[in-house]
């Protein structure tokens, strides 16, 4: 078989001009950047989740710009602006079900709860985004929406996937991207979105900072 890649497949057609940070620990978003072409530094938060009120999208977008501000902040104190200002972004992800905001599951049994109150029935993962450009201060947030049709596993499956760990660190205690996509019979929307970072949106928040994403591509 040929190489698909073609000539020149080892040089950047686009050199990098600016540097992006991603203010979350979570694995699925950086590998969503990363197969998108970015190459994001890491910085985690730190900030407490806890004690949020207000509706879902109010919640995660909250969340969201709690975060990247963090990073933002930690990286002006620490001088890593002067010379490469980054742009950040931050996220945060919730499963909303009749109108409740439901985030990581407290513990396994939590996470069956979940599942038994999901199954068959169609949920809304809403995900907070904020970016920040330093090199201008400006930030701008969304948030995207994406509806989830739940499948109607057994007791046995669910017990079975809940023991793999998987639905304990992800928000809705699901995933689309891992063993949990066996239980999902569908969406409607963005499916990266659903991962935990829509890239249209990443894109269109940071056009409207007058950012070119493919600026950020490694």
């Amino acid at each position: 078989m040929g190489d698909r890649r073609g000539p020149g497949a080892d040089e950047n057609p686009h050199p990098v001009t600016r540097r992006l940070v991603l203010a979350s620990q979570s694995p699925a978003r950086l590998a969503l950047l990363r197969g998108a072409g970015f190459a994001p530094d890491v910085i985690v938060s730190g900030v407490d989740e806890s004690g949020m009120t207000g509706t879902p999208a109010e919640i995660c977008l909250e969340l969201a710009r709690r975060k990247c501000r963090a990073v933002v902040s930690s990286l002006t104190a620490n001088g890593d602006v002067d010379v490469d200002p980054p742009v950040v972004i931050g996220c945060d992800s919730v499963l909303e079900l009749d109108g409740v905001a439901y985030g990581k599951p407290k513990d396994a049994a939590d996470a069956i709860t979940r599942w038994q109150l999901m199954a068959g029935r169609t949920g809304i993962l809403q995900t907070g985004h904020c970016v920040v450009d330093l090199a201008t201060g400006r930030e701008s947030s969304a948030v995207a929406a994406t509806a989830v049709r739940f499948g109607t596993p057994s007791e046995e499956e669910v017990a079975a996937y809940v023991a793999t760990g998987e639905p304990l660190v992800v928000a809705g205690a699901f995933t689309i991207d891992g063993r949990g996509s066996l239980f999902i019979d569908g969406i409607d929307g963005d499916h990266s979105n659903v991962i935990g970072l829509s890239l249209p949106l990443f894109r269109r928040l940071l056009a409207r900072l007058d950012v070119s994403a493919v600026d950020l591509w490694r």
